[in-house]
């Protein structure tokens, strides 16, 4: 490279001659004479040896762009994306997983001379005792006994509407009248004899489907949907929930469900829950106070259950969906969507948010125990039309 060698003039200071006026300054020549060091002979460096770079600020300076600011606003975006995927992708296989445990087992076509539809939704809610899959051990330890067959422990009917929701809690002991009924099984027309018997005994004597015809056809009111728990199921949400908080009045005992409780706070397992919600002869009103011991129960049970510890908890929420659904039968149209509604409706039923009540009785005949015709009447046509219910049950 060629360096500037800079002439020294004779008309200026330090050797420099002023442009002529409106001229051009004179300008410097060049000259290539360098030692061999690369440095020009009137000791002007050119820095090559030394290995500095023009503008470097020094020996080994070097360049750098500044690091971009981060974007922000991509990087939220990015996670809020992810974290959207990844919760649909867990609701959809919850989902899945939830509707492939339903057991869609009751067939309410089968049900014959039906009533007309009403506003609202109708839901039967069964607690049978059966004892499918449980063990010998299980058995004995929840005081179930080893009977065959099933049979209903406790009957509701939940409606939900617009105009608020209603739990009706129907006594097993109730005096009913079995109509005629086509068998679920054989297709077989039974035809009604005017015979009456316990409530209960309509399931026992063939199924969900003569029950809900038997409900129907006794009170008049449309069943759309079907759901029944059984006595493992029962037990093992509350153990799954670990356990329910109950404030028992007064103390009972009950040896026959195995009932024992002290008056007080106390957290019940599902052994104790068990035998709390079945225990009758306990109590001098029989099926009435059953009735309501239930219907506080599960008000317990779900105010524990709908919670966000549980909901948003994967290691509570599974345990106790699986321990519900295993032993879940509902009608072959039931949704997880009309699951999930009976359920919430229930939840706010039972917290107070709603009416919950028994049957209105008004006596008993052979042990049975008798409907308030006129109530019950009133009853339905609200319920019929989503009504607010003003009619109150025993």
């Amino acid at each position: 490279m060629r360096q500037v060698q800079r002439g020294r003039g004779q008309g200026g200071p330090g050797g420099y001659s002023a442009p002529p006026r409106g001229g051009v300054p004179p300008q410097q020549s060049y000259d290539d004479s360098y030692d061999q060091y690369g440095s020009s002979q009137d000791g002007y460096d050119s820095g090559y040896n030394t290995g500095q770079v023009y503008g470097g600020g020094g020996p080994g300076a070097a360049m750098r762009e500044p690091r971009p600011a981060p974007n922000w606003g991509k990087r939220i975006k990015l996670t809020a994306i992810t974290l959207v995927t990844l919760l649909v992708v867990v609701s959809v296989s919850t989902y899945f997983w939830a509707d492939s445990k339903l057991r869609r087992e009751v067939d309410l076509s089968k049900v014959i001379d039906r009533p007309s539809e009403g506003e609202g939704t109708n839901y039967l809610i069964v607690g049978s005792d059966s004892r499918e899959g449980m063990s010998a051990e299980e058995k004995k330890k929840l005081r179930t006994g080893s009977a065959k067959g099933k049979r209903t422990d406790s009957m509701m009917i939940l409606h939900v509407g617009d105009n608020g929701n209603t739990l009706i809690s129907l006594p097993r002991d109730s005096d009913v009248e079995i109509p005629t009924f086509v068998g679920s099984e054989s297709g077989k027309t039974y035809k009604g004899t005017g015979r009456h018997v316990k409530l209960n005994a309509a399931y026992a004597e063939d199924g969900p489907e003569l029950l809900v015809r038997t409900v129907e056809f006794n009170t008049g009111l449309r069943i759309d949907h079907y759901a029944e728990i059984g006595f493992a199921g029962f037990a093992k949400i509350v153990d799954a929930v670990g356990g329910v908080e109950m404030d028992i009045p007064k103390a009972f005992k009950d040896s026959k469900s195995g009932a024992d409780f002290q008056a007080g706070k106390q957290t019940l397992n599902g052994e104790q829950a068990l035998a709390f919600v079945r225990t009758r002869y306990a109590f001098a009103g029989s099926d009435l106070d059953r009735t309501k011991n239930q219907q506080k129960f599960l008000a317990a049970l779900a105010g524990q259950t709908a919670t966000p510890s549980t909901v948003i908890n994967p290691f509570k929420l599974y345990p106790v969906m699986g321990a519900g659904l295993d032993t879940l039968t509902v009608d072959k149209d039931m949704s997880l969507w009309n699951l999930a509604s009976m359920f919430w409706a229930m939840k706010g039923v039972t917290g107070g948010d709603g009416k919950s009540m028994n049957m209105p009785i008004s006596g008993s005949s052979g042990g049975n125990l008798v409907w308030d015709k006129a109530k019950v009447k009133t009853l339905v046509e609200q319920l019929r039309n989503d009504e607010k219910v003003t009619v109150s049950g025993n």
